[in-house]
């Protein structure tokens, strides 16, 4: 909701990161006749799945438990809480344009959204703008990572020529994931906090 480093490998003293697949074990993925059921590998299951308008109240919570940075990384400004008409058109969605993706939590009651991503197609462009969430305490088990290879796919299934999105440069995190997955960042003339970064489908 992302290879662009020197092949070869790293010298033991290189200031870079490893890849998050190598800090990382990826989530592994069943489908059931019921969805997705996502095994992270630290034991905890989530369901992944299409968003529904019955996810108002679930995508609410979720904003709650946001820090004011993640809240700004996500939304590109500051917000102290998610209006109930933009929650509704969030979990809303015409699907001819929009595709939209959760991972519910539903060991507990009522069931916690952990993470979403979603993709808003341009027609005229044949492209996609794309946007993902994961909330902090399910960070870095690989939700980010695989939610944007949905959000990958799908814009694929829908034969579109490219996903883009925008990325605060503090970031970064997300700036890593999406180099790791093939996307090209450019900074925005004049915004230098911003970059947008591109796929080429």
């Amino acid at each position: 909701m992302t290879p662009a480093r020197d092949s070869g490998t790293p010298s033991r003293h290189t200031s870079l990161p490893p890849r998050s697949r190598e800090r990382f074990t990826r989530p592994r993925v069943v489908t059931t006749p019921h969805g997705q059921t996502v095994h992270t590998a630290d034991g905890r299951e989530l369901v992944l799945r299409a968003i529904e308008p019955g996810d108002i109240a679930a995508l609410q919570r979720c904003f709650q438990r946001l820090s004011p940075q993640d809240v700004r990384r996500r939304f590109m400004h500051a917000m102290s809480e998610l209006p109930a008409p933009m929650a509704q058109r969030m979990c809303r969605i015409d699907p001819e344009w929009e595709a939209a993706f959760v991972l519910m939590d539903e060991t507990v009651k009522p069931a916690e959204l952990r993470g979403v991503g979603r993709i808003f197609v341009d027609e005229a462009s044949n492209t996609a703008e794309f946007s993902v969430l994961v909330e902090r305490d399910w960070t870095r088990i690989g939700l980010g990572a695989l939610l944007m290879q949905q959000l990958v796919d799908e814009s694929r299934r829908r034969g579109l020529s490219e996903l883009w999105g925008y990325v605060l440069m503090e970031n970064r995190p997300m700036l890593q994931l999406c180099k790791e997955l093939g996307f090209v960042a450019t900074m925005l003339p004049g915004e230098g906090g911003t970059a947008q970064i591109r796929l080429t489908l």
